[in-house]
């Protein structure tokens, strides 16, 4: 008979190998952005982020098995309904983005901010994507350990994340996009203090 467990364990899998893929087509991407005079910026964060994410499923897996983390029922069908909704968003992004999605911070000289897609509501849409993901698929099956922990740490990266990207993305991105919401429709964006001189 196949446990509950075991069907988490396969969904943490199939999760993996969706990574594994986003992967490929990021570094497919990454080329071209490259040959197109792309520049990255935020390695140094980014190497924290991939970190997380990797021991992030780990954690899901090793909680549930080693703390006997039952299945919880209703609140476990509401995560994977969240989960699933949080994964169609990030699909929407990919797609909406084309050659230009990248899980690294890649930016092309004179390439125009998207607009359009989850980016008509959002200007981090991915993001708001990933929240969700931290908080919904260890709850699938009772990881509220790992959803707590890994929550803090990706909000944490995130306030680092945000700014690099949007400092790279420059002037025309600020004008474009910045009275759009960051991560949650319909509350708007404070706005940016000037700085110090």
């Amino acid at each position: 008979m196949v446990t509950s467990e075991q069907l988490y364990l396969a969904f943490l899998g199939a999760v993996s190998v969706e990574r594994l893929a986003e992967l490929v087509i990021s570094r497919r991407n990454a080329r071209r952005a490259f040959a197109r005079g792309g520049v990255e910026v935020g390695q140094g964060h980014f190497r924290v982020m991939a970190l997380m994410h990797t021991a992030f499923l780990a954690a899901c897996a090793l909680e549930v098995d080693a703390l006997d983390r039952p299945f919880p029922g209703l609140l476990g069908f509401a995560a994977l309904a969240a989960a699933l909704l949080a994964q169609a968003m990030r699909y929407w992004v990919i797609a909406t983005l084309g050659e230009q999605w990248n899980v690294r911070i890649i930016v092309v000289p004179g390439a125009r901010p998207v607009s359009g897609g989850p980016y008509r509501y959002l200007r981090h849409p991915n993001y708001a994507a990933v929240i969700v993901e931290m908080v919904a698929i260890p709850l699938i099956h009772g990881a509220w350990l790992t959803a707590l922990v890994f929550s803090a740490l990706n909000a944490a990266v995130l306030r680092v994340r945000i700014r690099a990207e949007e400092a790279a993305l420059g002037p025309a991105y600020a004008a474009q996009m910045g009275d759009l919401p960051r991560l949650v429709p319909g509350r708007r964006a404070a706005p940016e203090r000037p700085s110090a001189p």
